[in-house]
């Protein structure tokens, strides 16, 4: 992934997505916010222990840097299900300056180019769909159990239906999430993936008791398995927990952190 500096503040874009003129995507970083201590400094979470001031200030700090409008901002209730919403111009602002009206949403998905979509996330896998043809866009929480559930591929399902977006066609890149290296589980946790098909590619082990699941080629396979092409998966290489002091890693920092957003919206 690129890192720019645009105002003093830290945006991610993935470079293989430098010439996709249809959408504006980022990520944020912990760089050029006005957030303190262990928030420092680009918080993006309101119900972490910052000061909503200060989570809102970073809001319009990061959308007037990385281009986006901060009022068409919507984000759902996440909480490791692999529930989507599709949402257009009446959900703008719902999760950040409005209260969040649904539960258990950790998709989702428009075709309207006056809404930007957003996902929190510090460890947690990002994902970004993008349907050219059809002008729509996804984007997904996957954290462990999101994934091992199949996110990637429910989000490939639910544009086919909402959009008719053709799997072939689809574009996707997995964000800054944690990496295999760093990613260690106990059996428990280890058993979900040894469920799916292939499982061999994405879990390693037991050394010492232990397991390490590499989630990205785990929702990778899953995209594959979901008629994704593989040379239009774009893998962003960047391990939260290494990068602790770039992005949020909530098991870095043992859930003493800010959050991270993952933005996606389809361009006028």
């Amino acid at each position: 992934m690129e890192l720019t500096l645009p105002q003093g503040v830290g945006v991610l874009r993935f470079s293989a997505w430098k010439g996709l003129d249809v959408v504006n995507h980022a990520f944020t970083t912990r760089v050029g916010g006005v957030s303190q201590n262990e928030f420092a400094a680009m918080n993006l979470g309101f119900a972490r222990g910052d000061s909503d001031e200060n989570v809102a200030q970073n809001y319009r700090l990061f959308c007037a840097a990385a281009g986006f409008d901060p009022e068409s901002l919507v984000c759902g209730a996440q909480d490791h299900h692999i529930n989507i919403r599709r949402v257009g111009a009446a959900q703008r602002g719902v999760g950040i300056w409005r209260e969040k009206d649904m539960d258990s949403i950790d998709g989702l998905c428009t075709d309207d180019p006056g809404v930007t979509l957003v996902i929190y996330c510090a460890d947690c896998v990002p994902l970004y769909f993008v349907d050219r043809e059809h002008r729509a866009i996804g984007l997904a929480h996957a954290g462990w159990r999101g994934t091992a559930a199949g996110m990637a591929q429910a989000m490939v399902e639910r544009m086919a239906q909402e959009f008719g977006s053709r799997p072939e066609e689809l574009l996707v890149a997995i964000g800054p999430s944690i990496g295999k290296g760093c990613f260690e589980v106990d059996e428990p946790v280890a058993a979900e993936f040894q469920r799916l098909p292939q499982w061999e590619l994405f879990v390693e082990g037991p050394q010492r008791e232990k397991y390490h699941v590499d989630l990205w080629e785990c929702n990778r396979q899953f995209l594959l398995s979901a008629g994704v092409r593989a040379e239009h998966i774009t893998v962003g290489q960047v391990c939260t927990m290494c990068e602790s002091d770039l992005v949020f890693s909530h098991r870095k920092t043992r859930g003493q952190r800010g959050s991270n957003c993952a933005m996606l919206a389809l361009r006028p």
